[in-house]
């Protein structure tokens, strides 16, 4: 493995943290480089494993879409045991003779052309996601110590991604509370002649008695307003 190449790439996607790429590009970016710098690695993916459905977010080719829907369909594999013992990587030298952790997923991941894989689990602070990252090898096998520190290294990207994804989407769900919350308040000001604390105050206890969050009340205040609009 040619480490300075490595290093080369791992910056790249570094600064397009930095850049503020989409996450799907960035994970695409990670994928491309598995399978670009790491010997003899013909496949890469990462997938997000949430009560037993498996999405796959990044992936380099048909393979990796048909490995994790195996795994989905049949409950069993590297990323349900990562969730189930939070092993943090597995390394699966030859997937024909894999017949006691997975005898169901081996050899029908087998006839997929697989013959070797690793998977890394990503640390994020989302305890109901659990990411992974898989790479796969048609040789049985292929991967080595050193791919397995490049696909650490990968892996530790690919976390940092996932969560400022989430953290991002947090932030916008937050300015978007904040805007439905305070037109809900406008709208009650212009029909009651009150204040903003006011207003407030009669979004806030009619969200108590409703026994809902007080953006949903809101939301459901600017949608009923609509509707009375257009009739």
């Amino acid at each position: 493995m040619d480490w300075r190449d490595f290093s080369v790439h791992m910056a790249s996607m570094a600064r397009g943290f930095l850049a503020r790429d989409s996450v799907d590009a960035t994970l695409d970016k990670i994928t491309d480089a598995a399978v670009a710098l790491v010997d003899d690695c013909h496949a890469a993916g990462i997938l997000i494993l949430r009560k037993g459905q498996v999405t796959t977010l990044a992936a380099s080719g048909p393979m990796v879409d048909e490995s994790d829907r195996l795994q989905e369909q049949l409950g069993e594999g590297p990323c349900f045991d990562a969730a189930r013992i939070e092993h943090p990587v597995f390394r699966i030298h030859d997937l024909s003779t894999e017949t006691i952790r997975w005898q169901h997923y081996a050899p029908k991941a087998h006839a997929l052309g697989i013959g070797s894989m690793m998977g890394f689990l990503l640390y994020t602070d989302d305890q109901d996601n659990l990411g992974a990252l898989n790479l796969y090898s048609r040789k049985p096998g292929a991967f080595t110590d050193d791919s397995e520190t490049a696909g650490w290294l990968l892996a530790s990207h690919a976390a940092v991604a996932l969560a400022g994804a989430r953290e991002h989407a947090g932030l916008q769900r937050a300015i978007d509370s904040r805007h439905t919350i305070g037109q809900a308040m406008g709208i009650l000001m212009a029909q009651h002649h009150i204040d903003e604390d006011e207003a407030f105050n009669v979004l806030r206890r009619y969200s108590q008695e409703k026994n809902i969050k007080l953006r949903e009340a809101a939301r459901q205040l600017c949608e009923s307003t609509a509707s009375s609009a257009e009739h």
